[in-house]
């Protein structure tokens, strides 16, 4: 089996990468399946019907989210039959905090959790959790997104579940690392995938904004950074045991 995720799609410069090299993507590496991080696709909060069903459209199988799951309230209105998957860690929260997509006989469970370290300390602990609710599914196939701040607990929450889930992927700081591997029992792993949306600002964010907080202490809303584009993503093959990067940009402004 072989899964193409991409990373944290930010505003409408995310969706126009997506569209636009997804074809591609599918063209070069045949995924069988593919997930995308969507937490902040509406102009960077939240996600909401017509971006879902965009998506939807392109052939995406599953939609991650992450701390701004709720940033956008339409989101109320169609979580519970939708193939997006909030964060498990949430208690009493509407939608599902994993679904298990049947492919071929075989069925891949996705997962997705946020980080309590810098973000949330109130949410469940996701290491029991998860392994909760892997030992309860018993799929052939388990994916872990881990929506998180900090690198470190990354890596741990990598090293905890190591050999009892085929792939865990790191979100959230919008940067890509180089740091994709096998981890010592078979996981596959990567810190972060790094985000799918403006090149040039902060993280997303136009860099003036952000850099007049750093400054000045000075704050204003968000916006989406204009300009240069990219996509970041991961192919994992799990049959062979294999996950690469994938960086594309785009010039156009």
């Amino acid at each position: 089996m072989k899964i193409l995720f991409i990373g944290d799609i930010y505003g409408k410069p995310g969706l126009e990468m997506v569209t636009t090299y997804l074809p591609e993507i599918k063209d070069k590496h045949h995924p069988n399946l593919i997930i995308v991080n969507a937490e902040n696709a509406a102009n960077g909060r939240g996600i909401n019907l017509k971006i879902y069903k965009e998506l939807m459209s392109l052939g995406i199988h599953a939609i991650t989210m992450g701390n701004w799951v709720w940033g956008n309230r339409e989101l109320f209105e169609f979580i519970d039959q939708s193939n997006i998957v909030r964060p498990m860690n949430f208690r009493e929260s509407p939608g599902k905090g994993y679904i298990t997509i049947n492919y071929n006989g075989q069925k891949l469970l996705v997962i997705n959790a946020l980080g309590r370290t810098f973000m949330n300390p109130n949410l469940e602990d996701p290491f029991t959790s998860i392994e909760k609710i892997v030992e309860a599914e018993h799929a052939d196939f388990t994916f872990i997104d881990f929506h998180a701040e900090a690198t470190s607990e990354k890596v741990a929450l990598g090293h905890y579940l190591d050999g009892k889930v085929d792939v865990i992927v790191g979100t959230h700081t919008h940067v890509q690392t180089a740091d994709e591997r096998v981890l010592p029992k078979g996981t596959l792993y990567i810190t972060d995938v790094g985000m799918t949306g403006p090149l040039n600002g902060v993280i997303g964010v136009t860099k003036e904004i952000v850099l007049d907080r750093f400054l000045n202490g000075f704050s204003i809303p968000n916006e989406v950074a204009p300009g240069s584009k990219q996509l970041n993503a991961v192919i994992l093959d799990l049959k062979k045991k294999t996950i690469k990067r994938i960086h594309i940009e785009s010039e156009t402004v």
